[in-house]
């Protein structure tokens, strides 16, 4: 008995996560109380799954019964409409609920289909860039369009942001050390110099050669800088200690088959240090508890723990532990020039792969008042309602004459969780009221929006001369 159309194919997605877990059929099976031959059909979607086998899965799997009892993953459908939103694939349309399908009953094949298509990019990128290079030098050769920071940003997104390894790691050290949050800078510091025998020392910024931190190992010496904020100084401490202490631990993590590329994991292991620090700075259990007690308040966060607008904000996406879980955030964080450094979906909200985000997001506007939080109630194509959140951040490198470099940083949450964040007070969080975005350009299905950049791929371009709308591609 096949699954009907328009139901999620679970047994398929229990396939999925038992393979995931390193799982043999017969071991679930045993877990389970079924037996093999039962487990396999229910993976090949032959026999239903009842309400309380699907909580025994969900169990022994580890993970939400959301996750199972929701269809297709959110983000492998939002990848698959992305790819196929290719101008490649002009003469081979389909729609959204073939890709659905797809995505629900064959999940594997889906996933190689979205790797196929970053590969096709990935190379006409290589070609692109390569023709640039060669009008200057006939002999340039060796070039890697691997996209490290997709590789890594895909290992955050599948476990969901959250490594409990690294949290565990972080709380060890607390433990340790019995460091205090008043003094965290001087206890991390007494910690590396008594685990690690690492003399710290604070240098003027034009004795950092461009750096900010430099830890030199024949030595045993790190060196910060000062033009780094304290809260940043203790940030750039914790950094150390993960890269010291947890050294196995990010070396076992990086070796995860999601790194293709020498460059993916070397930025792989930057960034896992940088949760650890996150972790150590602002500890998973008292931050939960304040961000619920303070209604997800990122300034007053940043003050009680001593971390900036952009660590906090990082932080808020990390609380997924089973049990203790905060609200769902989605983070991105964009240059003056739009282009994305940083994004890790939740709430339903899917980010670029290749290209701009909406203009219609707040995060862009966040750069015309510098410093200051907006607040946005916005309206995706598919009727999900956001609460988002933006502010810029200045990137402080340097005294007077060195170029200011600003982002915009930007989180939100579903609309449902809107109540127990103090950003939605006083807020209109009705749909009808929410401002219409997109995710970009050319998946958008506004054809009707002011603010196109681009056509939109699944419609066509139609031009009228003796008709000017408001935008250049906006259909009326």
């Amino acid at each position: 008995m096949a699954a009907s159309p328009g139901v999620p194919a679970l047994g398929r997605k229990i396939r999925t996560l038992r393979l995931q877990a390193r799982l043999g059929q017969a071991e679930l099976a045993t877990r389970l109380g079924i037996s093999p031959s039962y487990l396999n059909l229910i993976e090949h979607d032959r026999r239903p799954v009842t309400s309380a086998l699907l909580l025994a899965v969900a169990r022994e799997l580890d993970v939400d019964l959301r996750t199972l009892a929701a269809g297709a993953d959110a983000h492998l459908l939002a990848d698959l409409v992305e790819a196929f939103g290719d101008a490649v694939f002009e003469d081979h349309p389909l729609t959204r609920r073939e890709l659905q399908e797809l995505a629900e009953s064959h999940p594997d094949v889906a996933a190689a289909v979205v790797r196929l298509h970053a590969a096709y990019v990935t190379t006409r990128r290589q070609l692109d860039t390569l023709a640039e290079r060669m009008q200057d030098d006939p002999a340039v050769a060796g070039l890697d369009g691997q996209l490290p920071s997709e590789q890594v940003a895909d290992f955050l997104q599948r476990r969901g942001n959250h490594l409990p390894a690294l949290e565990e790691a972080a709380e060890r050290v607390w433990r340790m050390d019995r460091l205090d949050h008043h003094d965290l800078a001087g206890g991390l510091q007494r910690h590396l110099a008594e685990r690690f025998g690492v003399t710290v020392r604070v240098l003027p910024g034009s004795a950092m050669g461009g750096a900010v931190r430099r830890y030199d190992p024949r030595r045993r010496e790190l060196a910060l800088s000062e033009v780094l904020r304290v809260e940043s100084r203790a940030f750039q401490l914790a950094v150390q200690v993960g890269l010291l202490g947890a050294g196995d631990l990010l070396d076992a993590l990086v070796a995860e088959p999601d790194f293709v590329t020498d460059e993916g994991r070397m930025l792989a292991r930057v960034a896992l240090a940088g949760y650890f620090a996150g972790a150590l700075v602002m500890p998973y259990a008292p931050f939960l508890e304040a961000a619920e007690r303070e209604r997800y308040d990122v300034e007053v966060l940043g003050q009680r723990f001593g971390a900036g607008w952009e660590q906090v904000c990082h932080r808020l996406t990390t609380l997924r532990r089973p049990g203790a879980e905060g609200v769902s955030f989605y983070f991105v964080r964009v240059d003056l020039a739009g282009n994305i450094s940083k994004k890790l979906s939740a709430a339903g909200i899917h980010f670029p792969r290749y290209s701009g985000l909406c203009p219609l997001w707040n995060v862009h506007a966040a750069f015309l008042q510098p410093g200051r939080v907006r607040v946005q109630v916005s309206r995706q194509p598919d009727g999900r309602t956001v609460l988002a959140v933006a502010r810029t951040v200045r990137r402080i490198v340097g005294g007077h004459g060195t170029p200011e470099v600003l982002y915009a940083v930007g989180v939100g949450c579903d609309r449902a969780d809107a109540h127990r964040v103090v950003y939605g007070d006083g807020m209109d969080l009705a749909s009808e009221a929410a401002v219409p975005i997109g995710v970009t350009c050319r998946l958008c299905e506004r054809t009707d929006c002011s603010a196109r950049a681009f056509p939109a791929l699944h419609a066509p371009l139609r031009v009228d001369p003796n008709v000017r709308a408001t935008g250049a591609f906006t259909v009326v």
